[in-house]
């Protein structure tokens, strides 16, 4: 069990990383389409959908990366293989693979 502030700045990192870095990614590598690629960044967020059949839902003691079906070493060599397609496929290959680094740093680089 994290202390309450280490336990803030790892929900705030998290978030972040989800939420907020994902519109620097999108800027940086695709300035003129920015807003959309942003957009399809967040979309790669209904990974998550995943956790739906997990019981309880929600654990933060629980490494998503291996547990959950979408979240499987299956599912992230797909996400991999989907870099070597262009456009959609190629964001929508980096939103999962960012979607997983994120949460496996949130499990193993924090108290937990």
């Amino acid at each position: 069990m994290c202390p309450p502030e280490i336990a803030l700045l790892k929900t705030f990192t998290h978030y972040f990383l989800h939420l907020a870095f994902p519109a620097v990614i999108a800027f940086v590598f695709y300035r003129n389409q920015w807003k959309k690629v942003y957009l399809i960044l967040l979309a790669t967020m209904l990974v998550d959908l995943d956790h739906l059949f997990a019981d309880p839902i929600f654990d933060p003691n629980r490494m998503s990366i291996g547990f959950h079906f979408l979240h499987s070493y299956y599912a992230i060599a797909v996400y991999f293989l989907l870099l070597f397609f262009k456009g959609n496929l190629r964001i929508i290959g980096i939103g999962l693979l960012f979607h997983m680094l994120t949460d496996f740093q949130d499990f193993e680089l924090w108290c937990h």
